[in-house]
Parts: structure tokens; C-alpha cells; sequence
């Protein structure tokens, strides 16, 4: 069947070497995409680059001003910019496209990261017979990271054929049979789910905003560090938050919602519609997250241009819905240590 491809689908791939990795590890397969791991070759640049007309190593020769290497942790300054090589290859038929996003842990951190691939004019796209290594462009806006060989910032989502995503009149079906999402509100599903955002307690910590320090980040260390050094929680005012000019912040949804098993999500990462602000980082849902009672989802918020002002309820993202090409043995949840089934208003992983 045509479809989002689940966990039976890569490990299908890697073990007939379509997808080739020497520190692959089964648990990287997620339920509906593969995350990917960083091999130690790595390069500091000074300007960001596609390589529609080349492959990706012949223009990095051109233009890096450091090579380094990640057999060793190495700390990645704020607003430097890093090109490693994954350790994954791709060997794909001509059915088969995609694309990549970050981890949600990678976003939390305000971590940019995106893929680029040889012979290849967007960023994050899987085109059609990709037969070729893959590049992860890095920078680091908010802290510093500790980086290493073999750590997983960011993920893959392949589809056979092309993508399936629902219009509203089957997401409207499916959401009176099956609750995408948990909410009193009405019109909730209008280009995908309508995700507004939970600003309605004035006594209760609702956001957090990256603090400015000197202290870095060690992305392998999980449940380690300690909020308030990082981090600076946030109230609101009459149920409203501004939002300042290049400020990172952390927010949650005012729903829950639910990704059926037998579909995937993902969530629209800017959208001039409903303000000047990036929403989100980490684009992609797995089947199971938030079923069956709902989950918040987590929002990683930023603008560029001026200070905004969210309210209580305001629309901030969008979730498309897509088909799967087959029922998945394996859903997001405690079952495969997924981090954030059943979240609140919730940091990264690396956090106590």
C-alpha cells in the first residue's frame, strides 16, 4: 500500500541495505521514521549551502574554515554553524521519497538543524532514487551543546509513492469516531487541527524562556541539569505573554490530542496566517502519541521580526494527519521509551 512507512518498513530497509549505517541500532526505528546518528567528520562553516548541481563533499571542500573531528565530545558555540556527515546512507527506489526533521529534544533546546543531501535543492528532502550520503547542518541559538559521535538530533520519515495527508472532511469523520483532539471549542479542524495555546492561568507557570549563561549543555545527559539555570519560568498577564524579539520559549498546547495508530502527524512549523513566529521545530508524530486520552503538545516558539503578543486560546500551529501504508506492530509510548507520552508543559529530556 501507497503511505507513511512504519517501524516494519526500516528495519525492512536496513536489513536489505537500502538504508546502511555501521552503528545502526534497532532502536533508532521509531513508529512511522528512523532517527539519525552522527558520525565523528565534522566541519565549521560560515555560510549555509545547498548542493543542487554537486555533491555535498565537493562543495564543503570549497568552503569549510574548520574541520573537526567528534571522537571526542565537542562543545558547539552559540550561533556557529556545523556541518556533520550522518552515519546513515541512503540506496532508495525511485517509489520512495521523504523528508527529516529534529527531534523534539533537539528543538527544546532551540538546536536548527536541518539535512542536506547531494545533488539536492531543499533542505530536509528525501527526492525520489536518493542514492548518496547524508549532511546535517547544526546551529545552537540558544546554549552551548556538547556534541558527540553517535548522538541523534534529528529523524526521517519516508512514503511510498507520495504523501497522504487528510483533507478536513476525512479528519472531521475520523474525529467523531476517534477523538484527534480534546477540546469544547468548535471549527477546531480548518487546514489540519487547530492548535492553540494554554495561557488561562494567571497564578500558574506557563512558559519558560532560555536564560542567557555561559553554561553548556551535554546532549547525551538525560534528566541532569537543573531548570532554573537555563531557564526562567513565566506567568501571564491577564492571560496573555509577550513574546520578545529573538527569545526562545518553551509553551504547551490548550488540548490534548491523540494520533491514532493507524495514522501519523505533523505539525506545520510556520504559518504567516496566524503570526510571524516560528511555532515549532520538531515537525513529526508517531502513531500512538497522546492515544487514547490526549497529550498537550509541547510549542517552541520564536519570533524574528517583532514582539507578539499570544492570548489565552490563540491559534499558534497547525497538524496534518496522514495515512500509513500498514498497520504498525509499534506506537509511540512507554513500550519503546518514548520521553513524552501523557507531557505537560514540558522541557527536554536533558532536564530534572
Amino acid at each position: 500500500m501507497n503511505g507513511t512507512l512504519v517501524y516494519e518498513d526500516y528495519l525492512s530497509l536496513y536489513n536489505r541495505k537500502k538504508i546502511k549505517s555501521l552503528s545502526f541500532k534497532k532502536s533508532q526505528i521509531q513508529p512511522s521514521s528512523i532517527d539519525l546518528s552522527l558520525s565523528e567528520e565534522c566541519y565549521e562553516i560560515k555560510t549555509s549551502f545547498l548542493s543542487p548541481d554537486n555533491k555535498v563533499r565537493d562543495k564543503l571542500r570549497k568552503i569549510y574554515s574548520k574541520k573537526i573531528t567528534l571522537k571526542t565530545p565537542k562543545i558547539f558555540k552559540k550561533n556557529r554553524t556545523y556541518i556533520v556527515r550522518l552515519n546513515e546512507t541512503l540506496n532508495l527506489s525511485n517509489s520512495i521519497t521523504g523528508h527529516c526533521n529534529p527531534k523534539s529534544s533537539t528543538g527544546r533546546l532551540n538546536i536548527f538543524c536541518r539535512t542536506i543531501l547531494d545533488y539536492c535543492d531543499e533542505y530536509e528532502k528525501i527526492p525520489n532514487n536518493y542514492n548518496g550520503e547524508m549532511f546535517l547542518e547544526i546551529t545552537t541559538r540558544s546554549f552551548d551543546i556538547k556534541i558527540s559521535k553517535g548522538d541523534k538530533l534529528n529523524q526521517m520519515r519516508l512514503r511510498k509513492k507520495f504523501n497522504y495527508y487528510l483533507n478536513d472532511k476525512d479528519l472531521k469523520k475520523i474525529n467523531k469516531k476517534t477523538p484527534l483532539i480534546f477540546t469544547d471549542k468548535k471549527n477546531i479542524i480548518e487546514n489540519g487541527l487547530r492548535v492553540s495555546v494554554d495561557l488561562s492561568n494567571n497564578y500558574e507557570v506557563c512558559a519558560y524562556v532560555a536564560k542567557k549563561t555561559s553554561l553548556n549543555i551535554n546532549f547525551s545527559k538525560i534528566n541532569f541539569y537543573e531548570i532554573k539555570k537555563f531557564w526562567k519560568p513565566l506567568m501571564p498577564k491577564n492571560n496573555c505573554l509577550i513574546i520578545e524579539k529573538n527569545k526562545f520559549y518553551i509553551l504547551k498546547s490548550k488540548e490534548k490530542i491523540c494520533i491514532p495508530s493507524n495514522l501519523a502527524g505533523e505539525m506545520i512549523p510556520y504559518d504567516t496566517g496566524i503570526g510571524d513566529f516560528r511555532a515549532h521545530y520538531a515537525g513529526f508524530f508517531d502513531p500512538g502519541f497522546g492515544d487514547p486520552e490526549g497529550s498537550y503538545a509541547v510549542l517552541e516558539v520564536k519570533t524574528n521580526e517583532l514582539p507578539f503578543i499570544l492570548e489565552d486560546g490563540q491559534t499558534i500551529a497547525r497538524i496534518k494527519y496522514e495515512k500509513l501504508n500498514k498497520k504498525t506492530s509499534v506506537v509511540y509510548g512507554s513500550n519503546i521509551n518514548s520521553n513524552y507520552q501523557n507531557q505537560k508543559l514540558a522541557l527536554s529530556k536533558h532536564f530534572k
